[in-house]
């Protein structure tokens, strides 16, 4: 702000200076061309008599007559040149300024030289006066802006001092703490809001890493206790039974290990370390062999499933993988829909859903069900890990599919589009 202002009276001052010898050219050519003008019209007398009283506050007019000197001025400096070029020059006065800077030239009529000068010392005192005006603006601006600078720099450093107070509250633990946004939404408050937001995530994955410990606990409690027990009343048992109870002792461990296995599949799978072996898909021959694979578990449990196709569409993926997401939807509809449900998958072009007219999912639900270790069986009588959802939702989202979860009254439709 101090440079603008300086530059902007640097500008004026020089123009300033310019318009004053602009007005001075102007004012010294006038006065040569009507003394060339009277020296043509009238006699050496009167041209005398008109170089006596011409105005001192106009212009100061010196010319030679013969060996006197008649005018404003006793004497005519050594080569001083023909206007329009013209030079300073001071001269000693009698008054409380001693001395006086001229400007002028001089100028040739028919009468001889006339020197026509005026005083420049008045322009010199305005220059002087503008100079410490200029200078007096100029420190005023760099006082207002050193003050509004510390003001400015106080504020920002008190709202910095409030961010670092909180953010050690929330270094030691509490996540709900969060940064003040004010009316300004200036740069602070934009770094403020995007704190909070990483802050609101940062909550929500604690709160999921605590949802997915307690599932985990909630789920091995009881095949670790059976584990347990078994391994206890192994000893104990007649021989002829020692088969069958490390038979059962081998099942809960299987499902134990299934679950870490599915959650550290899972896991390379959202973070892409799982490499995919891509190729080209016919969406029609995946719902044909899903429909193959799937009917005979339907008829089993006394469903129906239908198998319906529309327009072709290829798409490229992993092919067991996304087979694996598509099948565990598919099985999920013949496990929880019930006996005697319709159970429909359909594919019309980039689009495959999964129907069933069984109880279906609550709508304050379905998105939880995508959570790792959810389950909405709080008895937990179907065998699962709790992880089938999440798993169906990462290969899809590594295929750039979306999944949805609609109302199908009654049932469940789940609608995957790629």
């Amino acid at each position: 702000m101090t440079l603008i202002i300086g530059t902007l009276l640097l500008g004026m001052y020089r123009q300033l200076i310019n318009e004053q010898e602009y007005q001075l050219d102007l004012h010294l050519d006038a006065e040569k061309t009507r003394y060339q003008q009277m020296a043509l019209t009238l006699d050496r007398r009167s041209f005398a008599t008109q170089v006596r009283s011409a105005d001192p506050k106009v212009a100061l007019i010196v010319w030679r007559n013969s060996f006197d000197l008649i005018g404003s001025l006793s004497m005519i400096p050594k080569d001083m040149p023909m206007l329009p070029a013209k030079r300073e020059f001071p001269v000693f006065t009698g008054g409380p300024d001693k001395i006086h800077i001229l400007t002028g030239g001089m100028v040739m009529t028919r009468y001889g030289p006339v020197l026509i000068a005026t005083r420049v010392d008045q322009l010199g005192t305005l220059i002087d006066k503008f100079t410490n005006a200029a200078i007096t603006a100029l420190m005023l601006t760099v006082v207002l802006t050193l003050a509004l600078g510390y003001l400015f720099s106080k504020a920002i450093l008190r709202r910095l001092v409030q961010y670092n107070r909180l953010s050690e509250q929330i270094e030691q633990g509490q996540y709900s703490t969060r940064l003040p946004v004010s009316w300004r939404q200036d740069e602070f408050d934009m770094l403020a809001q995007q704190f909070n937001r990483v802050l609101d995530t940062l909550e929500k994955n604690l709160a999921a890493v605590r949802g997915v410990t307690d599932n985990i606990a909630h789920d091995l409690r009881t095949p670790l206790s059976h584990l347990r027990i078994g391994l206890e009343q192994l000893p104990d048992k007649p021989q002829e039974e020692l088969a069958e109870g490390c038979a059962i002792i081998t099942e809960e461990l299987d499902h134990c290990l299934a679950t870490f296995d599915a959650m550290l599949s899972l896991t390379r799978i959202e973070e892409g370390q799982q490499t995919l072996e891509l190729q080209s898909l016919s969406l029609q021959n995946i719902s044909r062999d899903l429909f193959e694979m799937a009917e005979a578990m339907a008829e089993f449990n006394g469903q129906s499933l239908k198998l319906m196709t529309g327009e072709e569409f290829k798409v490229s993926g992993d092919k067991y993988l996304l087979f694996q997401a598509l099948f565990n939807l598919v099985d999920n509809a013949i496990k929880y829909s019930g006996e005697g449900a319709e159970i429909v998958i359909s594919q019309n072009r980039n689009v495959i859903s999964i129907q069933d007219n069984g109880p279906g999912i609550p709508v304050g639900s379905r998105d939880k069900v995508f959570e790792r270790l959810v389950r909405l069986d709080p008895s937990r009588h179907h065998k699962g890990t709790g992880l089938g959802l999440s798993m169906v939702k990462a290969i899809l989202s590594r295929h750039n599919a979306k999944i949805a979860l609609m109302d199908n009254q009654p049932g469940l439709k789940v609608l995957i589009t790629f």
